[in-house]
Order: C-alpha cells, then sequence, then structure tokens
C-alpha cells in the first residue's frame, strides 16, 4: 500500500489591514472595517475558496502598539470565529487565548461551543501572554515570570483536556421513551488539585465534534519549545534563514521524539508574501509599503521587542550592542527578541533598516515575487524538512490573500503541493491528525431503560 504524498498545510493568518504596519495607510486596504463582522466572514470565505487548512487571529489582552500610528484593538476571537462558523463550512477556525489570564473552565467551555457550532473546525493557539501591559489588566503591577507562566500554561492545559474528556462520547441517551437524556455514569468529575488550579467539573458541554480543538502553540523560546514538543499540535513559528528554519524544526521534533510524540507537532513558519505579476511589480509594492512607515511607530515596535528604548538614538546609525540585554534577562517574548537581535548582528543593520524589515511581518520571513517565486520559496522549505506549511500573512488585506488565493494556491496544486478539494469535514481531518480518544472508552454497560 502506497504513502499517500506529503503536501503542505496552509494557514491564513488574518489582521485587519494585513500584516504590513504600514499597510492600513495603503489604498487597497479596508482599516475601516476593523470592527465590522462582514470584513472577516468575507476573508474566511476566501481562504475557503482557496481549500485552506484553517483561518488564525492572534490576540492580546491590552492595546497593541501606539494608537496614533496604527490600527489597533478589535473583535474578541472567539466570538468572531463564531460568527464566521455561520458562513462557512471546511476552513479551520483557529483562535488565540492566553492560559495566564483566563481560567481553564472558562476556555474549555468556550472552544467546546466553537467546536459544536463549526461542526468541528476549532483550534485553540496557545499563548501565555508576553507583555506587562496585560499583566497590568489583570491586577498585577509586574509581569508573572516566563518560566512560571509555562508552568501554569502546562496545569492549564491538563485541566482543559480533561474537561473536554469528562462526557464520554455516549453519555447523551435521548431516550424519550424512558425520560432518560444521558447516563450520569458517562459524565464525571475531574476532581483537578494542582498548584495552580482546583476545578471540580464537569464541563457543561457534551463532549464536541473533534473531542479536544486542534492545539497550537506559539513560542520558541526554550520554554515555548519544550512546552510546544510535550502538548502542541502544531507550532507558529517565525525564522528568517532555511538553516534557522532546519535548526528549530529539528530541535522541536527532537524534542518530541524522545517525549514518544513522532510525527507532532506539524511546523508553520509565518511568510508574508508580497505578490506582483512580475518581479519587478512586487519589489514595487514592497518599496511603496516601507515609504508608508511611520518611523515613530517602528521605533516603539523595535524597542519593544528588544526590550530596551532606542529613542534618541541615531536612526542611521547601527544597533548599539552595549545596550541590549540578553535573552535570560527578558521576560516577554524571548524567540523574537533573539530573533531580531540576531538578524540586526548577522547583517549589520541600522536601527532605519531594522524598522524597514520587520515592518512586512514583525520578525517573520517577507517574500516578494512573482506566484511563481512565492510558489518556489514554500516548495524549498517545504522539501527542505524546514517546514510542514505555512502561517500565511498577507502585508495588505483583502488583495492579498485574494492575490495568494487565486494565484499562488493554483500553483502550489499544479506542482501537486497542496489539495484540490477538501477530503475531511473537521480541522483535525485538514492537518491529517487524529481524533483524541475520551477518557471514556469502555463500551456502554447501562442500558437505555435504566
Amino acid at each position: 500500500m502506497s504513502t499517500p504524498p506529503r503536501r503542505l498545510h496552509l494557514n491564513a493568518f488574518l489582521m485587519t489591514p494585513g500584516h504590513h504596519d504600514a499597510a492600513w495607510r495603503h489604498p487597497d486596504s479596508q482599516p475601516h472595517r476593523a470592527t465590522d463582522v462582514t470584513y472577516f466572514q468575507q476573508l474566511a470565505q476566501t481562504a475557503e475558496r482557496g481549500k485552506l487548512d484553517s483561518i488564525f487571529f492572534a490576540d492580546g489582552l491590552a492595546v497593541w502598539g501606539r494608537l496614533r500610528s496604527n490600527v489597533s484593538g478589535g473583535l474578541e476571537p472567539l466570538t468572531l470565529l463564531a460568527a464566521i462558523a455561520a458562513v462557512t463550512s471546511r476552513v479551520g477556525l483557529i483562535a488565540t487565548a492566553s492560559t495566564t489570564f483566563n481560567e481553564p473552565f472558562h476556555l474549555a467551555r468556550k472552544f467546546a461551543s466553537l467546536d459544536h457550532i463549526s461542526g468541528g473546525r476549532a483550534g485553540w493557539n496557545i499563548v501565555t501572554s508576553g507583555s506587562v501591559n496585560e499583566a497590568n489588566n489583570f491586577n498585577l503591577e509586574e509581569h508573572i515570570e516566563h518560566r512560571v507562566r509555562y508552568e501554569r500554561a502546562a496545569e492549564f492545559l491538563e485541566v482543559a483536556t480533561r474537561l473536554w474528556d469528562s462526557w464520554g462520547d455516549d453519555a447523551v441517551v435521548l431516550d424519550k421513551a424512558s425520560g432518560v437524556y444521558a447516563d450520569p455514569e458517562r459524565v464525571r468529575e475531574i476532581g483537578h488539585a494542582g498548584p495552580f488550579f482546583q476545578v471540580r467539573g464537569p464541563l457543561n458541554v457534551q463532549r464536541s465534534p473533534q473531542g479536544w480543538p486542534l492545539l497550537v502553540q506559539a513560542g520558541s523560546s526554550e520554554d515555548g519549545k519544550e512546552f510546544a514538543a510535550r502538548h502542541a499540535e502544531a507550532v507558529f513559528t517565525a525564522q528568517q534563514t532555511l538553516d534557522d528554519a532546519l535548526e528549530f524544526a529539528g530541535d522541536v521534533r527532537a524534542r518530541a521524539a524522545a517525549h514518544g510524540r513522532a510525527g507532532l507537532p506539524l511546523i508553520l513558519p509565518g511568510i508574508v508574501p508580497v505578490i506582483g505579476a512580475t518581479e519587478a511589480e512586487a519589489r514595487a509594492l514592497e518599496d511603496q509599503l516601507t515609504e508608508l512607515q511611520v518611523i515613530d511607530y517602528g521605533l516603539g515596535q523595535l524597542s519593544a521587542m528588544l526590550d530596551v528604548d532606542l529613542a534618541g538614538y541615531p536612526l542611521d546609525g547601527q544597533l548599539p550592542e552595549h545596550i541590549l540585554p540578553t535573552e535570560d534577562q527578558v521576560n516577554g517574548n524571548k524567540s523574537r527578541f533573539t530573533l531580531v537581535a540576531d538578524l540586526a548582528r548577522r547583517e549589520r543593520l541600522t536601527i532605519r533598516q531594522i524598522i524597514a524589515r520587520l515592518g512586512g511581518g514583525r520578525g517573520h520571513r517577507v517574500v516578494a515575487g512573482t506566484p511563481e517565486q512565492i510558489a518556489d520559496a514554500l516548495e524549498t522549505w517545504f522539501r527542505a524538512g524546514a517546514a510542514d506549511g505555512f502561517n500565511i500573512m498577507p502585508p495588505i488585506l483583502p488583495t492579498g490573500l485574494d492575490a495568494f488565493v487565486d494565484h499562488v494556491v493554483p500553483e502550489l496544486q499544479r506542482r501537486g503541493l497542496f489539495r484540490t478539494e477538501y477530503t475531511g469535514t473537521t480541522l483535525r481531518e485538514h492537518y491529517g491528525l487524529p481524533r483524541p480518544a475520551a477518557q471514556f472508552s469502555e463500551p456502554v454497560l447501562a442500558s437505555a431503560s435504566r
């Protein structure tokens, strides 16, 4: 029996105007629709038309960036995805939610509900929240230490999965004649007591179509990689070079194998495709976006990534090495700090040049070219083993997603690298992953008349 060909997994990462920090100023973007549900429904329908595995919304629990110079704020993603579920039927729906500033019962209930509403298309991007601004919105003066956040995340996920399994798949009897709705022996308390949480259970939502949502993780620090290796089914990550991507993928896969998880997690680096009919046209769009950047916004974003205030340093001078902290001293997003610092050192960039390089995707790889060149870039990393697929980050929305779906996807399909039709209905099926077996795996002993 022949093994089916390995194919790309493609997720559309959606942000209101697009991923370039100047996208909102471009005439093709629609920043006025940041709270317009129909806008995001239309984007999701475009992704579904392209047979993409899923769409994804990032989220934070504070205002991002500087309100003066970019779109900030917007709709809560789980609420938004429920509305998107109503107008789509296949594309997966992934929401970011924090384990640091939520409770397991709340999130387990919300994701189970989304999975029911969507017919089995929910995914959870598990984050620990990286900024002190978020901590300040939850009764804290300082952020919780990085290692402790990941310890809490591991226990949080343990509680959530046990809650999702607190109903057996066969718990609902629905015997109208005998008056039995559910077999109480098939629904149980979890009785969890740990250092961070005490949760009795059971969940007040029946077990959902996927059992659990697809579990995604987006941290690339040492703690993040270890968490992904133990728990994640897919990883959203950022690397600038093929060598770095290969090193990251090999590290995470080796860690996962040590935990007995062969083939998991799927590695999905972010890529910002700047697409033109010709390479010159793509480069012109890239240059146009760079010219539209607000330097003060980019400087603030860079300062936040590097955990140091760069105001007052000459924009056309190189990044002063002596002012940078070490990764160990960073309590926010450690992996993004290292990526940006390494980029600046490797290419000896000025502060202005770093701002321009990060404008497209905040450290994610930017590729400008024709649809064929974009497909080449994806295929190279995929065939090298650096990626199982990609987190597609259009620089401008909606036009960038239209261009990818209408021109890059057909090229990938011609190469046999991507599906031409959905073969499943759930997000887990799109990613080729099994439905987790319920803890209630033994046969039902009670009769319907009991």
